[in-house]
């Protein structure tokens, strides 16, 4: 793997923190008025000493933040990435141990006091609105993906500051904070993988109120601890009737030492990452929150998160890939020049690199958009006591909740199949070498495939943008008005102006479509369409925020994308199209 600290590197990345992305909107959406460093001023509390009091602070603490990461994971993670990858993990007698080298990438992180990125400050967490939470996803997921797990699994627990009680809180998630437990959520069972409403895991309760855990859970990263950081895992198991469907289950904390890990998956890919088969026997667990609501409101609550947990993971593959094909196409000398001078490989790096570009573009503002709503709709709740009536009419929070909704879903869909391309694409330019294990893109392409599958295949993912999509283009929908706002601020191009009326058209035949099953069939070449006119406003309007040599670049670099936008929509349309005249012709 190329070395060298992977924010620094990554021109980029940089330019987005630097340029494209709203520091003022983002900090102030996530510091409020600045009130963990007013706590630090009144009571010397050492978690609120990097508490920043001004904007620049925070921008300044970001980036010190991330650029610490980016040293670690370029510089220690990345160089162990193969001999972890081909060591991987041992199973026996439900124990999992790990290569010697994850061990010391771990601990050099946990040290380094790294991991808890979305833990808030008042339980040790690090405390970073989800713009910068999801750089830091990136630049692990480039060192290595499946270390990325690893380093980011403490996070789920942002489930409990959001949904248990303060008491529990208070007795948990410091110590996960400070890393003396790792986390596992064990949401899918053998039988029922997205069907989660049908869950068997049985949680009964004792006459002195103690829950107990029954059933089994299968693919839970990471339920068997980390090295000497055992698990707890948070657990959906049912409370109410077998037939209650997704209003009887309920959210546990059970340690990893009351249950048996019966096995690890044996993986195409992230071979240092356990995915474990969990056998639950009268394991005790304590409540999160209230019965009843651990699918309808505290998994779904998270799923934002967790989709852009997975797409920022797949822009760090990509990125690797892409660098490391660069690198290659650089060096590789064949008819008496680097192969990066031939025409038909320069095609499919400069393909790569806009891609890697616009996906940036959406992936950012995928976050930004949680950012705006999340931690306004938190504090109303927990620190200004709003009814959740009251939240749900703030004009502000249902906007921005709303894009957030479409984004997530969109977003993890386009990273994560865009990831996969972009790993194949670095095989291809390594030729028959890509192919052996004697290159990293071997292993960057193993693990890309899982994307497109975990937190909700791309086929689940257009299930949930279709509506918003749909719904977001009527003559008042959130989407229509968003981007019209966004293109007010710029001058759009006649190609991206083509882009927006083949998405109007797109959603017009869509709709006109009466078979549900056609329907449901179209629904990807319909949000696809609105996936890369998102992206590609996006990455326009970026164009007018960066100057000299970088702009040119990225003029070119958009104009070829936004070429590649409208091919696609044709053949898109066309499909939508022929469907209508054919389901008219039926009639």
């Amino acid at each position: 793997m190329i070395q060298g600290n992977y924010f620094q590197d990554n021109t980029d990345l940089q330019t987005h923190f630097d340029n494209l992305i709203d520091w003022k909107e983002i900090v102030a959406a996530y510091e409020g008025d600045f009130h963990d460093a007013a706590k630090y001023k009144q009571t010397n509390d050492d978690r609120f000493a990097y508490a920043p009091s001004t904007v620049q602070e925070a921008i300044d603490y970001y980036k010190s933040t991330v650029d610490a990461l980016g040293e670690i994971m370029g510089d220690f993670v990345a160089p162990r990435s193969k001999e972890m990858d081909q060591t991987g993990l041992k199973y026996e007698n439900g124990k999992v141990t790990f290569p010697k080298a994850q061990e010391e990438c771990y601990k050099t992180l946990k040290d380094a006091g790294l991991m808890p990125i979305s833990i808030s400050r008042k339980y040790g967490g690090l405390g970073l609105p989800a713009t910068v939470q999801s750089m830091m996803c990136e630049i692990a997921a480039r060192a290595d993906a499946a270390f990325c797990l690893a380093y980011g699994n403490i996070n789920i627990v942002e489930i409990m500051e959001r949904y248990a009680s303060d008491e529990m809180c208070n007795e948990w998630l410091p110590q996960i904070a400070a890393g003396k437990f790792s986390a596992a959520m064990a949401l899918t069972e053998p039988n029922y993988g997205s069907d989660l409403p049908n869950v068997q895991t049985r949680a009964t309760q004792d006459a002195d109120g103690t829950w107990k855990i029954n059933g089994a859970k299968r693919f839970i990263t990471h339920a068997c601890g980390y090295v000497d950081s055992p698990s707890v895992i948070l657990t959906l198991a049912r409370t109410g009737s077998p037939e209650s469907g997704a209003r009887g289950l309920s959210f546990f904390l059970v340690q990893g030492k009351d249950v048996h890990v019966a096995g690890i998956e044996h993986k195409m890919g992230l071979h240092c990452s356990p995915t474990c088969e969990v056998v639950f026997e009268n394991s005790p667990g304590v409540l999160i929150g209230k019965t009843g609501y651990g699918l309808v409101k505290y998994s779904m609550g998270m799923m934002n998160a967790a989709r852009l947990t997975i797409a920022t993971q797949s822009l760090g593959i990509g990125t690797a890939a892409y660098f490391e094909a660069k690198k290659y196409a650089s060096e590789r000398i064949q008819f008496g020049k680097p192969i990066e001078k031939i025409p038909a490989v320069r095609k499919i790096l400069d393909k790569m690199e806009r891609e890697i570009l616009a996906t940036r573009c959406l992936v950012s503002e995928t976050g930004r958009a949680i950012d705006l709503y999340h931690w306004r709709k938190e504090r109303m709740l927990k620190e200004e006591g709003k009814s959740e009536r009251d939240v749900n009419q703030d004009e502000t929070i249902r906007r921005w909740e709303k894009l957030a909704d479409l984004f997530t879903p969109m977003s993890k869909y386009y990273a994560s199949e865009g990831c996969v391309a972009l790993a194949s694409d670095a095989i291809q330019i390594h030729g028959g070498s890509g192919y052996t294990e004697d290159y990293d893109v071997a292993r960057i392409y193993r693990d890309s495939r899982i994307t497109t599958i975990y937190e909700g295949t791309t086929q689940l993912q257009i299930v949930a943008a279709i509506g918003g999509v749909v719904s977001g283009m009527a003559a008042s929908g959130h989407l229509r008005a968003y981007a019209e706002e966004e293109m007010s601020k710029f001058s759009p191009s006649t190609d991206l102006r083509s882009l927006w009326e083949k998405l109007e058209q797109a959603v017009h035949s869509y709709k006109s479509i009466g078979d549900g099953f056609t329907k449901d069939e179209l629904a990807f070449e319909t949000v696809e369409i609105a996936a890369r006119f998102v992206a590609g406003m996006l990455f326009e309007k970026s164009l007018g925020q960066v100057d000299g040599h970088l702009k040119k670049q990225r003029i070119k670099h958009s104009q070829d994308y936004n070429i590649d936008s409208l091919a696609i929509a044709e053949g898109n349309l066309l499909r939508l199209e022929r469907a209508n005249r054919q389901a008219a012709a039926a009639v």
